[in-house]
Parts: structure tokens; C-alpha cells; sequence
């Protein structure tokens, strides 16, 4: 198999890039930054590093147009909190620059992914878009990162429906507080919904690796459309 794992370089892209080169996948590692890619493919001889701003879709294109053979796998691993505060006071920029990180760039690799997978012979894919459990209820003062990541559920629906007659399966996990830098404050103080401060549970990254790999294991005819990972008892079911 042949993937490509978005912002390999770090958090759950790195976890995933791993976890697939593990299981004998080649493996194309995107990011912007060389040492970090290099640091996740560590040597390995099925992973390839490639360096790539995926917010310019010319270098996107340069990016798949360096997958090895057909490609079977894209993993969009796209993750940029934001600004944090009450709507008035988040400045526009910030929310652009937010939602582009998110959403924009997700499709922009969405798009190239599915143009290779359309293109190639015998038709199809998979492509698995990274969410949040923000996907589903916000966090508090969190409407940037939370808009976007609502708004990668509608991608997923959209790749899934508009992929059916080139065989390109599309599904999205949403994770909550899998341990990584990022999520190292929950584990001390997170805000919540009631307006109180308080540490939140969390779980290994390692088992986002393995959600991904059994949804890239799945044949063509079948597809996890939504997988939800979160540590057990992180207050989500009852966060609003």
C-alpha cells in the first residue's frame, strides 16, 4: 500500500506515519519542515520525505506527483487550534488563518488525492480526514478551530458521496485527548462548559494509529464513514 500522511512531522501525523510504515506501507511524509519529517521517517526505507507547503496546491500536486506507483492511502492529519476567546474577540485574520489550516488545506490535498485516485487504473482510494471530537460539540471559546472542524465533517460527506463512481472511499476519525504536546494543558487545566477549570483524562496516540490502520485495512467496498477515539472518561457525551 501507498500513503501519503499530511503534517507527518508531528502530533497524530507523525503517530500515523508509523503506525502504516509499521504495517509495510510505503509511506510519503508531507510537511513544511525537513528535520521534523526526517525525524518521523527515522531512517525507515519505505518512507519518503517530502517537504511541501499544502497550502499551495502547485507544490500539492508536486507532493502526490511523488507517490510511487498508484496511490492507495491519503491521511489528512490537519490540526491548528487557534485563537481562543468569545467571538468578538477573535480578529478576522486570525479566523482565516484558522479555518485555512484546517479546512482549506484539507481539501486542497482532498482534491489532488482524488484526482490521482480518479486518474489511476483500477480507479480508487481511500482518503481519512483527521476531526476532533470539536466536530461534534466546541469546546468554550474555541469558534474558529471549532467551525472548521465541523466543517471537515461536511468535506468528508462530500468526498464520500462524490467518490462513489470512482471507487474513492472516504471516512473521518474524530479524536479526543489523545496525548501529544498539544493536548498537555487538558491533562492540567481545560475550561469547561460551566465556566469551572479542571484536568482532563487522556489516552495514547499510539491507539490513532491503530483506529487508521484498520480503516485503511478495510476493502473498497467497505468503509468506517465516522470513527470517534477519546479517552474514556473525558467529559464529551456531557461537555455542553
Amino acid at each position: 500500500m501507498n500513503a501519503v500522511v499530511i503534517e507527518a512531522g508531528w502530533g497524530l501525523g507523525r503517530v500515523v506515519a508509523r503506525a502504516l510504515l509499521g504495517d509495510g506501507c510505503t509511506v510519503v511524509l508531507a510537511g513544511p519542515h525537513l528535520d521534523s519529517l526526517s525525524e518521523t521517517a527515522d531512517g525507515h526505507a519505505r518512507a519518503i520525505v517530502v517537504p511541501a507547503d499544502v497550502s499551495d496546491p502547485a507544490e500539492v500536486d508536486e507532493l502526490f506527483a511523488s507517490v510511487p506507483g498508484r496511490l492507495d492511502l491519503l491521511v489528512n492529519s490537519m490540526g491548528q487550534f487557534g485563537p481562543t476567546g468569545t467571538p468578538d474577540e477573535i480578529s478576522v485574520d486570525d479566523w482565516k488563518t484558522t479555518v485555512s489550516a484546517n479546512l482549506t488545506n484539507a481539501f486542497i490535498c482532498a482534491r489532488a488525492a482524488f484526482a490521482a485516485m480518479r486518474r489511476q487504473r483500477p480507479q480508487g482510494g481511500r482518503i481519512v480526514n483527521i476531526g476532533s471530537i470539536s466536530a461534534h460539540v466546541p469546546r468554550p471559546e474555541s469558534i474558529a478551530y471549532t467551525a472548521a472542524k465541523h466543517a471537515i465533517t461536511g468535506l468528508t460527506r462530500s468526498l464520500s458521496l462524490d467518490g462513489r463512481p470512482f471507487n474513492i472511499a472516504c471516512g473521518q476519525i474524530d479524536v479526543g485527548n489523545a496525548t501529544r504536546h498539544q493536548t498537555a494543558g487538558v491533562r492540567i487545566r481545560a475550561q469547561q462548559a460551566d465556566g469551572s477549570v479542571r484536568s482532563e483524562p487522556t489516552f495514547d496516540a499510539v491507539y490513532v494509529g491503530a483506529a487508521i490502520r484498520f480503516m485503511a485495512s478495510l476493502p473498497l467496498d467497505a468503509n468506517a464513514q465516522f470513527l470517534t477515539l477519546a479517552a474514556t472518561t473525558m467529559p464529551y457525551v456531557g461537555r455542553g
